[in-house]
């Protein structure tokens, strides 16, 4: 059974990949993920505005005006919080890939062009095998038109790009007007791998003390179908390596992701809620599925299902929109029958 994959450029021993999370904060828990069958690992994001704040750029803009408006600071993390700084992030990049036999994939968090692009290429010099570009940006500028924040994705990855020579992989939203125009444009300027889809953490109402307040909410199984549906769009459209990364819970999610096209998908809320060991667990069950079905390679199945090699392709567009509402009748017993 050849589990074999591979992912902007690199072959990797299966498609099962932990993506970016407190789980890769510490060396240990690292090795423990290699050893659970993890065929690489993306690292902990690193964020532009810890690279701001340590240069002292970000603490001046916030101080500014503090007086006045002191309420404000109030929405920013204290960065002393994040104990894994720039430095120390460098070093982890380097006794990881010192301390394993799988690629390291290092992750950036930010959404504008400045200095603290310069870290992609320490990244590069710290060891890693590629750098994942997570893009994360809420347009409410009203009067700031699509094409605008379309263009300052393309700034940034380009910047990057031309600062290393590693594989760079761009982790984007749902939420572009056009995505499948967008993911062919970042294609266009070089990008290796498209991974779908980064999480938006919407924030919650405190109704007690009426403020707005953060909610960590991990990832279920249904929120699958949103990458699977547009990886399976754009595969063989779009030259790039799609990564599927949101509802990877079992081997049968696994499986359609493959199928839909994917190279590799990478699961983190399914190791933070029940333990580094599912990734074994997941692979076992994903060899006894292939045995059952005949399957050889994981080569065999990807892109299987994907918009141009399914029998009726207008199901991943608005009439499977139409479908699904006429699927529901009412049932004599009072649920819901699909």
């Amino acid at each position: 059974m050849d589990l074999t994959t591979t992912y902007m450029g690199m072959t990797l021993k299966n498609p099962i990949v932990p993506s970016a999370s407190p789980l890769s904060e510490n060396l240990d828990t690292i090795c423990e993920m290699e050893d659970a069958g993890a065929a690489a690992i993306v690292m902990y994001s690193l964020f532009e505005e810890q690279i701001t704040w340590q240069s002292h750029q970000l603490d001046h803009y916030l101080s500014y005006g503090v007086e006045s408006f002191a309420e404000a600071t109030n929405y920013f993390p204290d960065m002393t919080h994040y104990h894994i700084g720039p430095e120390a992030y460098l070093k982890l990049i380097n006794r990881a890939k010192m301390a394993t036999n799988i690629p390291i994939i290092g992750s950036l968090n930010g959404v504008s062009t400045g200095g603290w692009i310069e870290y992609a290429k320490k990244i590069e010099e710290a060891g890693a095998d590629a750098l994942e570009l997570n893009t994360y940006y809420i347009p409410t500028d009203i009067g700031m038109p699509g094409i605008e924040v379309e263009q300052m994705y393309m700034d940034v990855v380009q910047d990057v790009k031309n600062s290393i020579s590693i594989p760079i992989a761009v982790k984007l939203c749902p939420y572009f007007s056009a995505p499948a125009n967008m993911a062919y444009q970042l294609a266009q300027i070089g990008t290796n791998a498209l991974v779908l889809f980064n999480r938006f953490y919407q924030p919650d109402f405190d109704l007690e003390n009426l403020e707005v307040v953060p909610h960590l909410v991990l990832s279920d199984a249904h929120e699958l179908r949103l990458p699977l549906r547009w990886v399976a769009i754009m595969y063989g459209r779009v030259p790039t390596d799609f990564a599927i990364t949101t509802g990877i819970h079992t081997h049968e999610d696994v499986l359609k992701s493959l199928m839909a096209g994917a190279k590799v998908t990478m699961m983190a809320s399914e190791l933070l809620r029940n333990g580094i060991k599912r990734i074994d667990e997941i692979l076992s069950d994903l060899t006894m599925w292939m045995e059952e079905h005949e399957y050889e390679s994981v080569s065999q199945m990807q892109g299987s299902m994907s918009q141009q090699h399914v029998a009726e392709p207008a199901v991943f567009e608005r009439a499977n929109y139409m479908k699904v509402l006429h699927s529901w009748r009412p049932d004599p017993t009072g649920q819901l029958v699909y």
